[in-house]
């Protein structure tokens, strides 16, 4: 089920997880994000940038930590200097609905049920291909060399033309893990704290505590949820 994309996108600090009890009793584990005042600092029109956008500006830095070009950027928009920025596209005919300096609250989120929140996974350094990929390893039984962590042979794999010993582009090995862009999709939105600037979902959040993430409306549902929403 594809939603539509035109709702506002939020910027927000990830705090941790806890759990809250529904109406029925049932313990739901959820992840508090901190939501504070979003500021609108650049509205890009068709006419003047060839495309219809939207940047938002939240967190509050020291002006000697920022740079003189955003520092004069965010002051356009009357605004203090912010930490991060993010740009999301909108529909031409939804440009009406923000305007420089605008600050954007969890109210944007009102009547949404399901969000995605976007950040970058926790980084788990140079792993092997057993936590890496969950490889099963080699047999640790008498008579096997000390090697039981090891991928195994690779050097018979060709490439998709069948020349040379050159891998497979693909080819699962050890290598860095996390520290990457990743997307959880359909979080449903369990409770929405406005008097403290905190939103609540259902489940995990990438990224580790007072990580930076963004938050959309979700853009397409999972089968499970169709009914829901």
């Amino acid at each position: 089920m594809t939603l539509s994309s035109s709702g506002a996108h939020l910027i927000g600090q990830k705090i941790g997880m806890t759990r809250v009890f529904d109406e029925k009793g049932v313990s739901v584990p959820v992840t508090v994000i901190q939501v504070g005042a979003n500021v609108v600092t650049q509205v890009r029109s068709p006419d003047v940038d060839g495309y219809a956008a939207v940047q938002i500006g939240a967190g509050d830095i020291k002006p000697r930590n920022s740079t003189m070009p955003l520092i004069g950027h965010d002051a356009k928009a009357g605004s203090a200097p912010l930490r991060h920025h993010k740009e999301f596209r909108v529909p031409e005919k939804d440009l009406g609905n923000y305007e420089l300096g605008q600050e954007l609250t969890l109210g944007a989120l009102e009547g949404v049920r399901f969000v995605d929140v976007i950040g970058t996974s926790k980084g788990k350094g140079f792993q092997g291909t057993m936590k890496r990929h969950n490889f099963k390893g080699q047999q640790a039984s008498h008579g096997v060399e000390r090697k039981h962590r090891s991928p195994g042979s690779i050097g018979g794999h060709a490439t998709n033309r069948g020349h040379s010993g050159k891998l497979k582009k693909g080819k699962r090995m050890s290598g860095q893990m996390g520290n990457e862009r990743v997307t959880v999709r359909s979080l449903d939105i369990v409770r929405i704290d406005a008097e403290n600037n905190l939103l609540l979902v259902k489940g995990p959040v990438p990224g580790h505590n007072k990580a930076w993430v963004e938050i959309r409306p979700a853009i397409r549902l999972y089968k499970s949820k169709v009914q829901k929403g």
